[in-house]
């Protein structure tokens, strides 16, 4: 096993902290890859705007046409689409590290198909506004995460049992989903389905700041009790040897992935396999142990707003919603996951 390049950094008051240089350098590469692609997402639509005269804009010193475009219809939708990533980024790494598995991850356990629920509930039975459909998910993605927790409990949650209290408790939720469909008008059916595809479309700042809230709470909490994550990577016994109460820890960080996954799911719909993907990836290039969160939130943010340039550009008039990119992407890389696992004998 290779040793991680770290360092240790002293601050006042005694204190040092490890740093990981390699980390350090994939997290500001990937920031600086999301804030290009944001610039050029800024500058993409049926009035193209270069990419110096954006920052100008953000800076102020754009034309009113300019600015209206930039601050008003397009700003909104890259903040969103940068939230909704890094909170799915982040989701997917606590879920992974905590089941002990690369397959652990919201899509994999329903999260997403829970948020999904809640949301198709609002629209079929009672025809609900915007607000009231977010609302719903956030609701569905709740109850789904606290009945996997419930199910999956047995002198504490384990990894295995929680992957396969997920995918069975998918499995119930996405028929039930299937069903709501078959109940629905064509008008609500229609409004449904597209809600489901998972789009940045139309988002504007009232989506941006109840994301922007939660994640300014959730984060500096999952941050906080990292350090006891990364323990209970050793095992229990041992976590609870050196002082972790495990079992809070993994309480916490659940409900915390949890929120995070629902409301990103809230705010554009279930795009899918960011958070199986992104902390993967990020496990990748930075080559270290545990749960990599930091770097996991930076390329679910980078992750989501290339996949929505890719569908701004990549296809003419014809926009895809970023969802189903994000599809493709992610459906190509479980499959050379699966291929990888298999191999090496895991499974």
């Amino acid at each position: 096993m290779k040793a991680t390049r770290t360092r240790a950094v002293r601050i006042r008051g005694g204190l040092s902290l490890r740093v990981d240089a390699r980390a350090c350098t994939v997290v500001v590469l990937l920031v600086l890859a999301a804030l290009a692609a944001s610039v050029a997402l800024i500058g993409t639509g049926d009035f193209p705007i270069s990419a110096a005269d954006v920052l100008r804009t953000l800076t102020g010193d754009g034309t009113r046409i300019q600015e209206y475009i930039v601050r008003d219809l397009r700003l909104p939708r890259v903040l969103v689409g940068l939230l909704v990533g890094a909170a799915l980024g982040l989701g997917g790494a606590l879920f992974q590290s905590i089941s002990r598995n690369p397959l652990g991850s919201p899509d994999v356990l329903g999260l997403g198909q829970g948020a999904t629920a809640g949301a198709l509930v609002v629209i079929v039975l009672f025809s609900g506004s915007a607000t009231a459909v977010t609302l719903g998910a956030l609701a569905g993605g709740l109850v789904t995460g606290f009945a996997i927790y419930l199910l999956a409990w047995k002198r504490g949650v384990h990894g295995y049992r929680l992957v396969l209290v997920g995918i069975g408790v998918s499995a119930i939720v996405t028929a039930v989903n299937g069903y709501l469909l078959t109940k629905a008008d064509i008008v609500d059916a229609a409004r449904a389905v597209v809600w489901m595809t998972g789009s940045l479309n139309g988002r504007d700042w009232t989506q941006v700041w109840p994301l922007l809230v939660l994640c300014a709470v959730l984060v500096p909490l999952v941050l906080v009790n990292a350090r006891g994550l990364l323990m209970t990577e050793m095992g229990d016994d041992l976590s609870y040897a050196l002082g972790v109460r495990v079992e809070r820890v993994r309480m916490v960080l659940m409900v915390s992935a949890v929120l995070l996954t629902s409301g990103a799911t809230a705010a554009v719909g279930p795009v899918g396999f960011v958070a199986l993907t992104a902390p993967q990836l990020a496990r990748r290039l930075t080559r270290s142990p545990g749960p990599n969160l930091v770097p996991a939130m930076c390329m679910g943010a980078t992750l989501l707003i290339v996949a929505d340039l890719v569908s701004q550009r990549a296809f003419g008039a014809d926009q895809l919603p970023v969802g189903v990119v994000t599809g493709v992407i992610g459906g190509a890389y479980l499959l050379w996951l699966l291929v990888t696992e298999r191999r090496a004998g895991r499974i």
